[in-house]
């Protein structure tokens, strides 16, 4: 895939800024191009602990929320909690479970099933809280926009307490003004309302639950310590949830590993080892791609309720059980979403879909669930904006994702006569649609694109030229207080150029790992790793030069062939040997 390479270009004082958060000029500036400003984050960025967090009686109704919940509490009051399938879903309900229970709370929880309840609150479910006896509804991770089903909820007789941290719903007026709409809950909790004061606008659902959990402590005297047990929970909903991971979502997640890594909750530490990555120090890598991937495999193709289950055993057969069962259905969930990528690739390059814009590609035969992870994939591989669509139980259903120059949500906007429903923000939607109209929409969206050939071409941002002699472990070790990584804070990647390679050598049980002998200006020799596709690299290699010096290159012999690089610098143990290596992200 062709690429374009940028070197973000910030301006600030370095130095001056150096000097007042005690950090290093190179540090400061990978701090700017995270678009990080501000004194107080800058300050929660560099040294992010508890005593960094915001104040949440700031936060829009909590107060009243935490006034409603005491006296149902005080008055044996039953609750149900109503939470969203996913990891965040799940989290937020476990969270505020464990919270209320502490509280002795009369409370239980329900999960909407994904097939056969779609997302969020709805009026079955509803309807079933009031023939249980429940008194007080409180949503995690959805309700924001349920505002016909909470006035169904209303006219029931309940009280409703939304906590939520999606987009607020609005209409638009004949002059295009948009008008945000609040539903008749009795408290709602959602950092993104206009009139709320919060200080953060990017808390996941399990952030929001966090900062009333926070505030319903206080009214019962419960310590603070008891709150931040909750933080390693709150990681994983935080990484899965994918928002922006600076301010308190640093603090949560940089905390919450360090308690998830020495775990007393039977569930989470049974995960862990069938997983088999016990002896590992647990990383944002394992929360995004292990742990939470499992804990969301039960709401795509089983219960949500599993995940849950495991999460509140107290037995250790209950827990190694839920644990087996969960590893299982992400396995089967991972080999599922392959063929469905498989599947999709194959439909876009035998057909004429290879030459849109927009790929729009009906799979059949996929399980719904698995429709926004496919076409994340297919996104990846073509950076065109991507919506796959499968058979639905009344019309066909999909996922999309996007690319920044895309606004997928407004341009399905501009198809609404085609589509039953949908939703989304500019990144990312949903959708469900008649069979027949798929074609039309293909059609309607790459007429409408407004893409042009080079907004299909991937961007890849540096933070900066960095030549190989300047790299040390101190500077190394600067980089690590960095983390954790993640959307908002990614990984700082620099360049550098013709770069002489003096030796290729491929290695791994499967042959697809090339370990570069790179040499530096001063003729220190530093390893390089790539994970990428091999034989396109010795492909390029013949291109620019030939077979030859190829060959010279495998073989360790003097040879022309020079490189640019993208990398980042890490540390190497090996047999209790220490060394820099350069691990390469892309080269050209």
């Amino acid at each position: 895939m062709k690429e374009r390479w940028f070197i973000k270009n910030r301006k600030a004082d370095y130095k001056t800024m150096s000097l007042k958060y005690g950090i290093s000029e190179l540090m400061s500036k990978l701090i700017i191009n995270r678009d990080i400003f501000e004194d107080e984050i800058i300050k929660s960025y560099v040294t992010p602990e508890f005593n960094k967090l915001h104040n949440p009686r700031e936060m829009k109704d909590l107060e009243l929320a935490v006034n409603i919940l005491k006296e149902k509490i005080i008055t044996n009051k039953k609750i149900r909690i109503i939470g969203d399938y996913d990891v965040d879903g799940v989290i937020s309900v476990y969270m505020l479970y464990t919270a209320l229970k502490k509280c002795n709370a009369n409370v239980d929880y329900e999960i909407p099933d994904r097939i056969k309840d779609g997302y969020g609150i709805n009026e079955k479910i509803i309807k079933e809280a009031k023939d249980d006896g429940i008194d007080t509804i409180l949503t995690c991770d959805n309700g924001i926009s349920a505002i016909d089903q909470i006035k169904y909820a209303k006219e029931l007789g309940l009280t409703v307490i939304v906590t939520d941290h999606h987009d607020i719903p609005f209409v638009e007026d004949e002059n295009n003004k948009k008008i945000f709409l609040r539903s008749d809950a009795d408290a709602i909790l959602n950092p993104k309302q206009k009139d709320c004061n919060y200080k953060f606008k990017s808390l996941c659902g399990a952030g929001v639950a966090f900062k009333l959990i926070e505030v319903l402590y206080e009214e019962f005297n419960i310590d603070k310590e008891e709150c931040y047990k909750l933080i390693e929970f709150l990681a994983i909903a935080t990484v899965c949830d994918v928002v922006d991971l600076i301010d308190e979502n640093r603090i949560f997640v940089k905390k919450g590993l360090e308690k998830i890594n020495n775990t007393t909750n039977l569930g989470l530490g049974e995960l862990i080892r069938e997983n088999e990555i016990q002896d590992k120090t647990i990383s944002v890598y394992h929360l995004g791609f292990i742990i939470g991937p499992c804990i969301n495999a039960s709401g795509r193709l089983d219960n949500a309720k599993k995940g849950l289950r495991l999460l509140l055993a107290d037995e250790e057969d209950e827990a190694v059980h839920l644990a087996k069962e969960l590893v299982k259905l992400n396995a089967e969930r991972k080999d599922m979403t392959m063929k469905g990528v498989e599947d999709a690739i194959e439909i876009i390059e035998g057909t004429e879909i290879i030459n849109d814009k927009v790929l729009v590609v009906y799979l059949p035969h996929i399980h719904e669930s698995l429709a926004g992870i496919i076409a994340g994939r297919i996104r990846e591989r073509y950076n065109a904006p991507t919506l796959i669509l499968t058979n639905g139980e009344e019309f066909a259903k999909g996922s999309g994702r996007s690319i920044e120059e895309y606004n997928m949500f407004e341009k399905l906007l501009e198809c609404k006569e085609l589509l039953e429903k949908f939703g989304g923000h500019p990144m990312a939607a949903g959708l469900s649609i008649k069979e027949e109209n798929i074609d039309k929409l293909r059609e309607k969206l790459n007429e409408n694109s407004m893409l042009k050939d080079e907004d299909l071409i991937k961007k890849i941002k540096i933070d900066c030229v960095l030549p190989l002699d300047q790299i040390n472990l101190r500077l190394i070790e600067d980089l690590e207080k960095l983390e954790p990584f993640g959307k908002g804070n990614e990984k700082a990647l620099f360049g550098i150029k013709d770069v002489n390679v003096i030796k290729a050598q491929i290695l791994g049980k499967n042959r697809n790992v090339l370990k570069l002998k790179l040499k530096s200006n001063s003729d220190k020799i530093f390893d390089g790793i790539y994970f990428g596709d091999i034989e396109e690299f010795e492909q390029t290699v013949c291109d620019k030069y030939n077979s030859e010096e190829l060959s010279k290159l495998y073989d360790g012999i003097f040879n022309d062939v020079k490189l640019d690089f993208v990398f980042y610098p890490n540390i190497n143990e090996y047999n209790g040997n220490v060394s820099i290596q350069i691990v390469i992200q892309n080269y050209r």
